[in-house]
């Protein structure tokens, strides 16, 4: 059933990945990267919500575990950086921006199907019934580039809104409440409005140099 459903053309050629050995998808620059499996696609994981890490970890444990560790490249979350904002203060951490999903890159027959889809929190493959479907290299290539392109920009998990109330938390204005005015949410600005001398004054703020008021 599942091995004539699942054969891959040997010449389909997804994207550069690591030693099929390696389970582990980051690769340092001075890695030598040696010829790739050409069966090797990409697959998506159905996974609980909040369990992508335990997943991904139990398919590692499971895919040496049964002998497959040859067939099975990179083994993904896709994440992204994010900046939140507490206190005043910015901190970064790791946000999967795809709930639910893990990104397997491997040879798949039907032992390799058994193996994954049995694996705790999983919930099956992307596709109809027993079938999977692989993705495509733009649809990798996409998720790829969301998640190294983050990394040099981290994304600041806060949301402002016009004639919101704020408090200004760090400058020469610091500890001034003010009203917003204007949103630049591609620079991470705002102008909010502040009452000077009796007069409301426009300043121009970072989003990290503001408060909401609770």
């Amino acid at each position: 059933m599942m091995a004539e459903e699942l054969e891959q053309p040997a010449e389909q050629t997804p994207l550069e990945q690591t030693s099929p050995e390696q389970t582990v998808p980051e690769t340092t620059p001075e890695q030598a990267v040696p010829e790739r499996n050409p069966r090797f696609m990409w697959y998506i994981l159905h996974a609980y919500s909040g369990f992508e890490r335990k997943v991904r970890d139990s398919i590692i444990s499971r895919v040496e575990a049964f002998g497959l560790g040859a067939r099975v490249g990179r083994v993904m979350i896709p994440t992204e950086p994010v900046t939140e904002i507490v206190n005043g203060k910015k901190r970064t951490v790791e946000r999967v921006f795809l709930p639910g999903y893990v990104l397997v890159e491997m040879d798949l027959d039907n032992e390799m199907w058994h193996v994954l889809k049995d694996t705790p929190k999983v919930t099956g493959f992307l596709g109809t019934g027993d079938k999977p479907v692989a993705l495509t290299e733009e649809e990798v290539s996409g998720i790829l580039f969301r998640t190294e392109t983050s990394k040099d920009k981290p994304r600041l998990k806060i949301k402002f809104e016009k004639n919101e109330q704020v408090r200004i938390t760090d400058g020469p204005f610091a500890n001034f409440n003010g009203v917003v005015d204007e949103i630049n949410e591609d620079r991470e600005t705002m102008k909010v409005m502040v009452t000077i001398f009796g007069r409301s004054t426009p300043v121009e703020l970072e989003f990290g140099k503001v408060d909401k008021i609770e």
